[in-house]
């Protein structure tokens, strides 16, 4: 596996809009975005402050997409507070919509670059991650830009509690290689699956998203990774 140099900050790579905005989805970003957007203006996120004190658990999904996966997990986990990075701002207002539509209030948002974010979080403050069909940036020229990397795998490390569960999955045969690759160089991760099953079914807690159901119809086949955070010392 190739090693990839990591030094300056993230750069934002890919489109950050699409078509237009129809009226609602403009409504969504202008006016209801700000309300939901974690702010990053201190030096560390009080995720009571920003959830409340109702909350039990606090989650983050990295490259959300049009949201379906994080909606779905709002609207059945209302004890969770749940961040959501997407710079692609048609896919928050699709987020937004699904949210106003199940009337869930448990999420916000972070539609910058998701590494922003996790430098503001608290250590060991985190109880479970997705990162659910990232782009994978096919060409050789191209896979330093993707997300998992040992700077990326540390970071979460650190932000996740003991034990939390770390979800990632894709459908690119290179990128499924190179995640595992990279989660297994990690002291601080261990791979969840016992058997084929266990990284080869999503299972009834993970629902589909749209860019899984786009790869089962031109028929490349996911892989469902699951790694435990290591207890720490």
């Amino acid at each position: 596996m190739t090693e990839i140099p990591e030094g300056r900050k993230r750069i934002l790579y890919g489109r950050r809009r699409g078509k237009p905005l129809r009226k609602g989805q403009r409504h969504a970003v202008d006016d209801i975005l700000p309300q939901i957007r974690v702010p990053l203006d201190r030096d560390s996120i009080d995720l009571a402050g920003l959830f409340g004190p109702a909350t039990r658990e606090y989650w983050l999904e990295i490259g959300f997409g049009a949201g379906e996966h994080l909606a779905w997990q709002a609207d059945h986990h209302p004890e969770a507070g749940i961040i959501g990075c997407e710079p692609f701002l048609n896919g928050v207002a699709t987020l937004i919509g699904k949210l106003e539509e199940n009337g869930s209030s448990n999420v916000r948002v972070h539609n910058e670059a998701a590494e922003l974010l996790m430098e503001k979080l608290p250590d060991a403050s985190l109880d479970k991650g997705f990162l659910l069909f990232a782009d994978p940036w096919p060409k050789s020229s191209h896979k330093k830009r993707r997300f998992v990397s040992h700077k990326n795998v540390n970071a979460l490390a650190r932000i996740l509690k003991d034990n939390a569960e770390l979800r990632i999955a894709t459908d690119h045969t290179d990128y499924g290689a190179w995640i595992l690759w990279f989660m297994l160089q990690s002291k601080d991760f261990v791979w969840t699956a016992e058997s084929p099953s266990d990284w080869l079914v999503r299972g009834p807690d993970w629902p589909k998203t749209r860019y899984e159901a786009k790869a089962e119809r031109e028929g490349r086949r996911s892989v469902y990774y699951r790694f435990r955070r290591v207890p720490r010392a």
